[in-house]
């Protein structure tokens, strides 16, 4: 492994600290404020983030630009399905632990293989073998005895799904584009979620301006560090990184959320959930590593 390989890697794994993180931030939030209105300004303020570092790339850009309208179409359909994501991620939070969550967003591994069957994709048996895996671990993880999924984490499940679509659709619409184009992108898609979710706040939701200061510090660190810097962090690394290293680095996203969640918040699993996380982290990893 070579140096730049290396700091890819490390980075990579810095991202997946930072997004782990961002779970207990997220739960915070809760706190202070709906759903709604706090995905509305973490996006924003990610969107925003981002404008820095496309004014540098532009500077330095040595190939033609994508039409703005390119990037408006493919940011509409990015951002749509990274609002559906975000947002019954969010809600989810209201009802389960940060821990939980971060497990459970992980399965949009198995839904990205699901959902790439109906456009033609094809996958290995390693890449079914892991999604089984993974299954077997969220129904220890989340299925009572009563044989019911609590409504925290059937939300969040919801949101994998989503999840696994904007996988899909970043793969087909970021597919030929420079660097600075596919950030461009993201900011887009970042700038439209940010919009729904705050006309969906303003319709259904109480906005005041002593919840927001009350919860600032989840705000800012969900949009700049979670959504801003990581996504940043994410594209320089993987310019350098082999992608299925890569990919098994990112799912250690959801072991940082369930460490952040006992550190900050108290966060505990029972045994049985510990032994459903491992087999979701191996089902992940296994997915990933020999598809």
């Amino acid at each position: 492994m070579n140096s730049r390989t290396m700091r890819a890697n490390l980075l990579l794994l810095l991202t997946a600290l930072i997004w782990g993180a961002a779970f207990v931030a997220q739960r915070m939030g809760m706190d202070h404020m709906g759903p709604l209105t706090f995905n509305g300004i973490r996006f924003a303020l990610g969107a925003l983030a981002l404008l820095p570092l496309i004014g540098h790339m532009d500077k330095r850009r040595t190939t033609a630009p994508t039409p703005l309208s390119t990037l408006i179409r493919g940011g509409l359909l990015m951002g749509g399905a990274l609002f559906l994501g975000a947002w019954l991620q969010q809600f989810g939070l209201c009802y389960t632990t940060a821990g939980k969550a971060g497990f459970i967003t992980g399965l949009y591994v198995v839904f990205v293989p699901l959902v790439g069957i109906f456009l033609g994709h094809r996958y290995g048996i390693g890449t079914w073998a892991g999604a089984g895996l993974a299954v077997v671990g969220m129904y220890l993880l989340s299925v009572t005895e009563t044989m019911s999924m609590d409504k925290g984490d059937a939300l969040v499940l919801m949101s994998a799904f989503f999840w696994g679509v904007h996988v899909l659709l970043i793969g087909k619409l970021t597919s030929g584009l420079s660097a600075v184009d596919a950030i461009k992108l993201a900011s887009i898609q970042f700038a439209f979620c940010s919009l729904i979710s705050l006309a969906g706040a303003a319709a259904f939701e109480e906005i005041s301006l002593a919840g927001l200061w009350a919860g600032i510090i989840p705000i800012l660190y969900g949009g700049l560090m979670s959504v801003g810097v990581a996504y940043t962090l994410q594209v320089v690394a993987q310019r350098d990184a082999r992608p299925a290293p890569a990919a098994i680095i990112l799912s250690l996203e959801a072991v940082f959320a369930a460490m952040a969640g006992w550190m900050l918040l108290g966060e505990l699993l029972t045994t049985q959930a510990l032994v459903g996380c491992a087999l979701m982290l191996c089902g992940m990893i296994w997915s990933q590593a020999r598809p």
